[in-house]
């Protein structure tokens, strides 16, 4: 399976030398990682 290239300021931007992961990268992944993500659009399909 071929791995798709993440695009700066599409699917994450840097801030202080961290990657921050957008809501546009999170939507193509197609799930929540639950790991409280900034952008997360699954905030409410979150485990309890």
């Amino acid at each position: 399976m071929k791995q798709e290239s993440l695009i700066e300021n599409i699917d994450y931007y840097i801030e202080n030398g961290m990657w921050v992961f957008t809501a546009h990268y999170h939507l193509k992944r197609g799930y929540c990682c639950d790991n409280l993500c900034r952008h997360c659009p699954y905030e409410g399909e979150r485990k309890k």
